[in-house]
C-alpha cells in the first residue's frame, strides 16, 4: 500500500511566508495566563493585558517616580524660600542646598543622626505621626551666637546645648515649621507646633522601626559654619497630602478623570457596623449625676422622641423619629445630616 504523505517540515534555511511570521508575532505577543487571588480569596486567571509587578515586602517603594519628583520640586521651593526668610531672621546670608531626598526606614533614619545631636521633635495638628528636625549642634550654636549678637562666627567643637539655647534654637525651627506647612496649603492648611527636644538620635522612639520616612538633608551655611540640617517624617503622615497633590496634578493634565473608579466588593457586605440611637436630653449638674443612682427617672423634653440622631460607629449620620413597630422599637430615619454635623 502506498504511505500516506507526510507534512514537509521547512527545511533549515527555507523561508517562511507571511503567514507564518504573523502567526509567530501573535504567539510570541501572547501573554501567558498566570492564577493569581482576587479580594474575596480565590484563586483566578489573569485576564488579558493584566499588569503583574513584583513587590517587595522587605523594602517596600511608597513613593513613585512621578510623585518622588513633585515632592522634590516641592522641596526645593521650600528650601529656596527658607535661606530667604533665615537670611532675614539672623540679618546675615544664610545658604541653604538640598544634598539629599529619600526615603528609609525609621531604624536606619535613627542611625544617621549623629551624637550629640539637636533633635526638635514637632507634630502636625492635622496629621497623625511625629516628625524631626536634627540641626547639627555647631550649627545650631552658630545661630544662636549671631541672634545673641555676634558676627556668627563658627564656634568650634561639639557639645549639648543649654536650656537657653534650645529655646532660641526653636525660634528657628518654628519658622523651618512654618515654611515647610505653607508649602501644602493648596493641598491642605497644616499647623505645626514642637513637641519635645532629644540629644540623641538612639533615644529617639517617635515611629515603628520599619516604618518608612521622609528623609530630606540640606546643607546650611551661615557665617563660615557649614553643617547639616535633616528633616525626618513618617511617610503615613504625608500619605494624604502628596495623595491630594499627585490628584490634583493629574486633573490639571487631564480634566475628565476625576479619579480611580470604584468598586463593591461582596466581602464588604458582611462587615458588622454598630449602630446606635441617641438624644441630647439636656444638662446635669455633677451634684446630680454624682448622685444618680438605679431606679431613678431622668426626665426628657416631649420633642425628643422626634429628635433621634442614628450614628454609625462613631459618627452620627442621620435624624430620625423612635416609636413603635410590631411591639418592637424602631427608629424612623427623617433625614440625612450634613457633612459638618457628621462628626462631633
Amino acid at each position: 500500500m502506498p504511505e500516506e504523505p507526510q507534512d514537509e517540515q521547512p527545511l533549515d534555511g527555507e523561508l517562511l511566508d507571511q503567514t507564518d511570521i504573523d502567526a509567530l508575532i501573535a504567539e510570541a505577543m501572547d501573554e501567558p495566563e498566570e492564577i493569581i487571588y482576587d479580594p474575596e480569596g480565590n484563586k483566578v486567571r489573569t485576564q488579558k493585558g493584566t499588569r503583574i509587578e513584583a513587590y517587595d515586602f522587605r523594602n517596600p517603594v511608597f513613593l513613585t517616580e512621578v510623585e518622588l519628583r513633585r515632592v522634590r520640586i516641592r522641596h526645593e521651593e521650600f528650601i529656596r524660600y527658607l535661606a530667604a526668610r533665615l537670611s532675614i531672621f539672623l540679618r546675615l546670608e544664610y545658604s541653604l542646598k538640598m544634598s539629599r531626598l529619600a526615603t528609609l526606614t525609621y531604624s536606619k533614619y535613627t542611625e544617621t543622626i549623629p551624637n550629640p545631636a539637636h533633635v526638635v521633635l514637632f507634630k502636625l495638628d492635622q496629621l497623625h505621626g511625629v516628625g524631626a528636625i536634627d540641626i547639627n549642634p555647631r550649627l545650631a550654636l552658630t545661630m544662636v551666637d549671631r541672634m545673641l549678637g555676634g558676627k556668627g562666627h563658627s564656634v568650634q567643637g561639639e557639645r549639648y546645648l543649654t536650656e537657653i539655647e534650645m529655646n532660641l534654637v526653636d525660634d528657628v525651627a518654628n519658622i523651618v515649621l512654618d515654611e515647610w506647612c505653607r508649602q501644602w496649603k493648596v493641598e491642605r492648611e497644616l499647623n505645626a507646633s514642637i513637641i519635645g527636644h532629644e540629644s540623641n538620635g538612639r533615644f529617639l522612639e517617635t515611629a515603628p522601626a520599619d516604618s518608612i520616612m521622609l528623609v530630606l538633608t540640606m546643607e546650611a551655611g551661615v557665617g563660615d559654619c557649614s553643617e547639616s540640617i535633616q528633616i525626618g517624617i513618617p511617610y503615613y503622615t504625608l500619605e494624604p497630602v502628596i495623595k491630594k497633590m499627585y490628584e490634583d496634578k493629574e486633573k490639571e493634565i487631564n480634566p475628565e478623570v476625576v479619579g480611580s473608579k470604584q468598586s463593591w466588593q461582596e466581602s464588604f457586605d458582611r462587615v458588622d457596623i454598630p449602630v446606635s440611637a441617641e438624644w441630647d436630653a439636656g444638662v446635669l449638674t455633677v451634684k446630680e449625676a454624682a448622685h444618680l443612682r438605679p431606679g431613678d427617672v431622668i426626665r426628657f423634653p416631649k420633642d425628643v422622641l422626634s429628635d433621634t440622631c442614628i450614628r454609625l460607629t462613631n459618627t452620627r449620620k442621620f435624624k430620625g423619629e423612635i416609636g413603635l413597630d410590631k411591639n418592637q422599637v424602631a427608629v424612623k430615619i427623617s433625614e440625612k445630616l450634613e457633612e459638618k454635623e457628621e462628626i462631633l
